[in-house]
């Protein structure tokens, strides 16, 4: 630490405490201008980074109005989209990061300079000036007779007291001096500290943005490859089309005939002679379409019909004025004389207009003679609207329908556009940066627009929800003000912490329960687990209820396990979330593997086999949950888990060279299995087989469901699987 200025040293002002107060000083000024300099430079960078953070935004505008000119394209539209949503996140993050380093430097060394360095300035000048009076009494008082007693003592005396004022202005300097050169080291490690505290943060949320999108990123690179090479085949098609029309058609000559996809009988340029100035003829597009002669000025004027109904005309050659390839056509109300390029076009205009007449006719006589006939009425069972399947509602619609999850949990702002799957609440973007700070045990923070969701996770946030959660978090919190959009991030970042971490507000909160409480919630998590009661398990995990807890009453069991023996998937889904051990067994050595087989809930089995559950562990009975399940005879809980043995083996045996990842058919009855627990969970009604080999009366019903339990081919899944457990029983 650097030396100070001694007081003692002062009262003497000795000549080296006049060489270290020139030298404080001379500090105190260049430490002044450094600080000037770099509070200039911070505000230059500010100014800077606002003004990229302009540009960007004018570049994100071109990006999206780019995107609307490609709307017809699904891909092109949906890739500028969301990677335009997530660059505007990114701005929004350039624009916390210059405000907060706005406020880490330039305020804080502004408050700094503005408050010491004004009064060191005025009580140097105060000093200076009581040492020159010091320097002017003591002058006098040498030059005092001492044959004047009356001025040697009024010149001592004056001396006297301006030397004591000197000394206390001289010591009041020096304590401002030394308490300037402490807090200023302070202060702009502080600065610096803020600062890159600000860069920090910066860099973390823009990594946690881009890993969030890493999946999306993948999807489009995939989509980005095909269609590369869809687009080297049409560049191929379309210059092998346009050799083919080169050589075949472009001789010069006028194309005549009917355009491809067109009604049009013929079509092509002729010119038309105007009826006023018979000697102005004007090149007009024709065609003939529907009995009517339909003529176009020019490409930008609308079409109009010449001649009403062909039938009513008729048609001949003009050979008696001075232009070549001309010909009529007549109707009773007026004639129009036409121009063709060549004899060929003539003669096949002509011919297409006379056999347009012809048909017309015909076509007359025909439907006088035919009666309509009804429609024939559908078949019984057939669909009477037919047409694509609707989509399923995008993740924001469907999350924003929850109770409340139209504003942000913590702040109330609208429209969010991020949640928490563990939780179960929507949130701002701000809000959402200062979850993830708060770690993935307490919040697992996603984008409701960037991010790919499983529809247990979607149905999590609709029965949860902002209301629910907060009627749980905050049902002590009177007296306390919540903060609002406009409220700084400081403020949002201590009610965050207090709300989820502490759990000030939660009635009944476990982090100061005792350990018989925190039982007693861990009993009632197991019971809500157990009955699929969403909103129970959430208020026991907020009382402090462990959620790998072993309820004693219960054999051991876990919520986990309760939830599987309950059949309920969104508790299980929702345990998972929240850190439920997949793995944990109970005295018996059951897990909740093990208890969804015995029970025959087939989700259950589905979600637990695709969050890592150890299909090979045995209870106390030497029993895994492949042969529970064939001892209980639900086959398409044996299905699914010969299905993920064999995947298992099949990946093992490839080695280090085989492929990556499950194999596809896999992949293809896992997902058909998890779309059919969440959205047709009826079809997944426990079905059994004999072991005998004959059929029970339920399997009837099973297959006049053409095997929808197995996605693709599902009802020979069941026959193997029956096949397979008759071989396992013999």
């Amino acid at each position: 630490m650097d030396s100070l200025l001694d007081f003692e040293e002062c009262i003497k002002d000795s000549p080296e405490f006049r060489l270290n107060l020139d030298q404080f000083e001379a500090d105190v000024s260049v430490l002044e201008t450094q600080l000037d300099k770099v509070m200039k430079l911070c505000g230059k960078m500010v100014e800077a980074g606002q003004a990229y953070n302009a540009a960007n935004q004018l570049f994100l505008t071109g990006l999206a109005e780019l995107s609307m000119c490609h709307k017809k394209d699904g891909v092109i539209t949906n890739c500028l989209n969301q990677f335009n949503q997530g660059l505007q996140e990114m701005v929004n993050f350039h624009t916390m990061l210059f405000d907060q380093t706005q406020r880490a430097i330039s305020h804080q060394l502004t408050n700094l300079c503005t408050q010491f360095l004004p009064q060191l300035a005025e009580t140097r000048r105060e000093f200076v000036r009581i040492g020159e009076d010091l320097e002017t009494a003591a002058v006098k008082s040498a030059q005092v007779s001492r044959h004047k007693a009356g001025d040697a003592e009024r010149a001592s005396h004056l001396l006297l007291a301006t030397r004591k004022c000197y000394q206390h202005f001289a010591l009041d300097y020096c304590l401002q001096l030394n308490t300037f050169k402490t807090q200023q080291r302070i202060d702009i490690l502080n600065s610096v500290f803020s600062f890159v505290h600000a860069q920090f943060t910066f860099f973390h949320q823009g990594f946690d943005m881009l890993r969030d999108l890493e999946p999306t990123m993948k999807t489009m690179a995939a989509q980005l490859s095909q269609l590369s090479a869809d687009c080297a085949a049409k560049r191929k098609d379309l210059e092998n089309k346009h050799l083919l029309v080169q050589q075949r058609d472009a001789s010069g000559e006028p194309m005549v005939g009917p355009c491809p996809g067109s009604d049009d009988i013929i079509q092509g340029y002729l010119f038309k002679r105007s009826r006023r100035k018979t000697k102005t003829w004007k090149r007009c597009w024709f065609s003939i379409r529907d009995n009517q002669l339909i003529y176009r000025k020019s490409h930008k004027e609308e079409a109009v019909v010449l001649f009403e109904d062909l039938r009513l005309c008729a048609v001949k050659s003009l050979d008696h004025i001075d232009r070549r390839f001309c010909f009529e056509l007549l109707s009773v109300k007026k004639c129009c004389a036409l121009q063709g390029d060549s004899e060929q076009l003539k003669q096949a205009w002509l011919s297409a207009l006379q056999g347009s007449i012809d048909l017309a006719y015909r076509e007359r006589a025909d439907s006088q003679l035919t009666q309509p006939k009804e429609p024939l009425p559908l078949l019984c069972g057939e669909d009477s609207s037919p047409g694509p399947p609707s989509r399923r509602p995008p993740a924001l619609g469907v999350a924003l329908r929850g109770p409340g999850n139209h504003r942000c949990c913590d702040c109330g702002e609208e429209e969010p556009r991020w949640a928490s799957i563990n939780l179960g609440v929507t949130m701002c973007i701000e809000c959402s940066g200062i979850h993830r700070s708060l770690g993935v045990h307490l919040s697992k923070v996603r984008s409701l627009t960037l991010d790919s969701w499983e529809a247990e996770q979607l149905k999590l946030l609709c029965v949860l929800g902002n209301d629910v959660i907060n009627r749980i978090y905050e049902a002590q919190c009177s007296g306390r003000v919540k903060p609002t959009t406009d409220s700084s991030r400081a403020e949002k970042e201590t009610w965050i912490k207090e709300k989820y971490v502490e759990k000030r507000f939660v009635q009944n909160s476990g982090s100061t329960s005792s350990r018989r409480e925190k039982d007693e919630a861990g009993l009632r998590l197991y019971r809500a687990a157990l009955a699929g009661d969403l909103v129970a398990m959430a208020a026991a995990l907020a009382q402090g209820a462990e959620v790998n807890g072993s309820i004693a009453e219960e054999e051991g069991r876990t919520p986990l396990i309760g939830a599987a023996v309950g059949g309920t998937l969104l508790a299980c889904e929702f345990l998972l979330l929240n850190g439920a051990n997949v793995n944990h067994r109970d005295l018996r050595g059951q897990g909740a593997l093990h208890a969804a087989a015995t029970a025959g809930h087939t989700g259950q089995v589905c979600l637990l086999l695709k969050r890592g559950a150890n299909q090979y562990a045995v209870d106390e009975r030497g029993q895994d949950p492949l042969a529970i399940a064939v001892e209980t005879a639900h086959a398409d809980i044996v299905t699914l888990l010969r299905m993920a043995r064999m995947n298992e083996e099949m990946r093992d045996s490839e080695g280090v060279f085989g492929a990556v990842g499950d194999d596809e058919t896999f992949q293809d009855i896992f997902r058909d299995f998890s779309d059919m627990a969440s959205h047709e969970p009826d079809k997944l009604a426990r079905r059994q087989f004999s072991r005998g080999g004959d059929e029970e009366d339920e399997e009837e019903e099973g297959g006049g469901r053409g095997g929808g339990g197995g996605g693709r081919g599902g009802g020979g899944g069941m026959i193997n699987s029956q096949q397979s457990v008759e071989k396992t029983s013999e």
